[in-house]
Formats: structure tokens, sequence, C-alpha cells
């Protein structure tokens, strides 16, 4: 998560932190435990469960897949091609991560136990260059954002998949966040405009939806159990909801102020976001409860943070 040599993994005690009386409180604070990584820096960052004790993420800048076993502070590092750049992992369903091979225009998979690396190159690598951010639906696809080549892909199951590629109309839209509501069609967030974009995937269309300021700029992205899609916009610094049927958005300032450079975000299983304000010395973990429409934690990182690009729930 943060950049430079520390990982923060977000566990089970976000979900169980209780809503406190005042959002100055101490009782606020939720448990956030970091591991010192042991590769000085690599910039790692976006850490994935994998199951009991695994936790992968990536080294942006030491071209690597990292994992940690948080119950033995034990690391293991599996090398990539040198400038590979990779900036995101997921895990399938078998335990195993891909990575977005983001300056070598490729998605790879890790054996995570011989470290083989099987390799998945984009159809056109001048034009479809930096896979950025992946997310698999419930067949075993990855749906993946291309930020700065202005594309969203999908890369079939197997390791036989073919890759189909659907650009984004609006020019320099760089997609960036993505997740699948429960029909399990991809939304993603265009962090160059103040546009969020859908697509069916038995079509491929893609559907732009407007957001109400011109100035806003959707960098990450969640969704709770109804399909509402939430938003941090890093520029203005809010966090924002649209109705997925009406696009109807709300928004709410940010604890931190139009400064606070909200980035990393998720929800837990009691339908609450949680985001990184990554303006602030030290980064701060904030806990946003729609059903009461309020700030009900704010917890510093003892490291300082850096800056906290992705989040996951155990």
């Amino acid at each position: 998560m943060p950049y430079h040599a520390m990982i923060a993994v977000l566990l089970t005690a976000l979900a169980q932190s209780s809503a406190p009386e005042t959002l100055q409180s101490r009782s606020q604070w939720v448990e956030v435990t970091e591991w010192k990584v042991p590769w000085d820096g690599t910039r790692p960052r976006d850490p994935a469960v994998g199951g009991p004790d695994r936790i992968f993420f990536v080294g942006q800048a030491g071209d690597y897949v990292g994992l940690l076993n948080p119950a033995t502070d034990e690391f293991r590092r599996y090398d990539l091609d040198a400038g590979a750049g990779p900036h995101n992992v997921v895990v399938d369903s078998d335990g195993v991560p891909w990575y977005a091979g983001n300056r070598q225009s490729h998605i790879g998979r890790v054996d995570p136990e011989t470290g083989e690396i099987t390799k998945f190159e984009m159809p056109d690598p001048e034009a479809v260059r930096d896979p950025h951010t992946l997310i698999f639906d419930d067949d075993g696809n990855i749906w993946f954002t291309v930020q700065f080549s202005n594309y969203v892909g999908r890369l079939a199951a197997g390791l036989d998949g073919e890759i189909g590629l659907v650009e984004v109309p609006t020019a320099q839209a760089r997609p960036y966040g993505i997740v699948l509501d429960s029909e399990q069609h991809p939304w993603f967030v265009e962090f160059g405009t103040h546009k969020i974009g859908t697509i069916d995937p038995a079509t491929m269309t893609l559907t732009e939806h407007e957001l109400p300021d011109v100035e806003a700029r959707p960098r990450r992205i969640a969704l709770t159990s109804d399909d509402a899609v939430w938003y941090v916009d890093y520029a203005r610094g809010f966090l924002g909801r649209m109705d997925p049927v009406t696009h109807e958005v709300r928004e709410w300032q940010n604890p931190g102020g139009t400064a606070s450079r909200p980035y990393a975000m998720t929800v837990d299983d009691q339908d609450r976001l949680w985001f990184f304000e990554t303006n602030p010395d030290p980064n701060r973990l904030v806990g946003f409860d729609p059903e009461t429409e309020s700030f009900f934690s704010i917890t510093e990182l003892a490291s300082g943070g850096a800056l906290s690009a992705h989040c996951d729930m155990a």
C-alpha cells in the first residue's frame, strides 16, 4: 500500500470496529498492522488477500510479486522480467496471483509453488501498452483497465484466454479503478475526466455517465451490496455515490477537506466505505457509514503511509 519500504494490510479489525460518539474520539481508531518489506526502494503496493495467511502484493519498482504470511511475518519474492512494472495483483479461486505488467503490455500469472510465469500479451502492445487494474468476475475472466492507452479489456478465463478490448470514447479518460456489480457488469472510473463508465459484458457496449462537477477526478471505486456505485474524487476531496439506475449523484466532503487526496478505497461486510486520505501526513484511513451518512472513523498510519494506493478486506 504505502510506497517505499512499508506495506500495510487491513485485517478483520475493520469489520469489527464500531461507530464512536464523536469524530474526535480515540475509540474511532481501528487497528492497522504494518509490516516492513525487506526489499527497500521497490515501491510495494496493492495487497490482495489470497487465503488464510497469504497476502500477495507487487513491487512496482522492483519487478516482483511478493507474498506475506502475516501469521509468521515471513516474506517470499517472485521475480518478474526486468522492466515489467507490475501495478496491481489479484488472486484467482485457486489462490494463484495474476499481475498487471504495466510497463510491458501484458497480464501475467505466477505459479505460487514454482514461480513460473505465464504471460498474456496485449493484442496490439503499441496501442494497448499499460494494463493497470485487474478484477476477476464470477466466471474467472479478468476485467482490466488500461489507463493511458484509454481502453478497458477482458481476458477470458483459462490459460489460452483471449483478450477483448473496448476503447473509451472520451479522449484521455484514463480508466483507473474497476469493480463488478451483482450482475457481473464492470464499472470503472475515468481519472482523466469527470465520468464513470460501465460495460455490458454480453455486447461489450460501453456507456459513460458524467459526474455533476466537471472538475471531479474519480480515482478508485467500490460497490455496496445494493450495487450503488461509490467513488473517491481525488481532485476535490469528496466521497461520492452514484445510483446505478437513475445515475443521480450525491457527495460528501472528506474530513480532510478539498486537499485530502482520497485514493485507495474498499467496502466491508457491513456495507461501510473505507478510504485513505493521502495528502495528510501521516496518511489517514477514513470510515464512512452510508446508513447514517456520516464519517465515523479516522486512523493515522503509524508509518506515515507516503501514499496508500489500494486496500483489500480479509
